[in-house]
């Protein structure tokens, strides 16, 4: 990690992270537009002083992408925060207790400054019983098996599937509506037929799941909404 003045009437400074790649020809610079992380990306024979006289020289750009983006939503006590689709009050509980799902939202008892990490862990086991029950549904229609089953915390993909089997997911579809987390299910247990994203394998996601289409449009338009959620400081 590095960090650069900014420009005026900007921040004062701007954290970058570094990144070396074999593959890139020129140093190039991203703002994510989930997280606004900054990450300058050198080649391998570039000096790291060159790759920060280059981001100083964008100050400005990088100010103005960092200012576009969304201002994260915290968890915390009063909040409303996306369970299944569902917009659930963050409610503070008793001193002790396990987080539920009740009528009048999320419940979660306890340290209030802890709220962010058990309602994570409260997400990240929900998620998964619900991912296992989808997963096991589309392997069973499509007649092939999984080697196993893994969930993270992604930016770049919700899901992926190895040439082993393997299926990752992330945790955060548990915040999206049922459909869309189904979906994204289906999408890669379709991978163990088809490792590719040709006609044939498209076909076999609309045999696993009819009217994909309506699911996968809304994670393309509110997907990025989920990654606004921070659960710590």
């Amino acid at each position: 990690m590095a960090r650069i003045p900014g420009p005026p009437g900007g921040p004062p400074q701007i954290d970058i992270a570094l990144r070396r790649s074999a593959q890139a020809r020129r140093i190039s610079l991203r703002v994510s537009g989930l997280d606004g992380q900054v990450t300058l990306t050198l080649p391998p024979r570039v000096r790291e002083s060159e790759g920060l006289a280059f981001a100083r020289s964008r100050a400005e750009w990088i100010a103005a992408a960092l200012a576009r983006v969304p201002q994260a939503a915290r968890v915390a006590p009063g909040a409303l925060l996306p369970v299944e689709g569902i917009a659930r009050p963050i409610v503070q509980g008793p001193a002790r207790g396990a987080v539920r799902l009740s009528a009048d939202g999320l419940i979660v008892p306890g340290d209030p400054a802890q709220t962010g990490v058990r309602v994570a862990t409260f997400l990240r086991v929900l998620a998964r019983s619900r991912i296992e029950s989808s997963v096991a549904r589309h392997t069973a229609t499509l007649g092939r098996r999984h080697s196993g089953i893994t969930l993270r915390d992604t930016r770049s993909r919700w899901g992926s599937c190895t040439a082993a089997g393997g299926l990752m997911f992330s945790w955060r579809l548990i915040m999206a509506p049922p459909e869309v987390l189904d979906y994204v299910a289906a999408h890669e247990v379709a991978h163990l037929a088809e490792m590719n994203h040709s006609p044939r394998y498209w076909a076999v996601v609309s045999g696993l799941l009819p009217g994909y289409e309506a699911p996968r449009r809304w994670l393309k338009t509110h997907g990025s909404a989920l990654h606004g959620w921070r659960f710590q400081d």
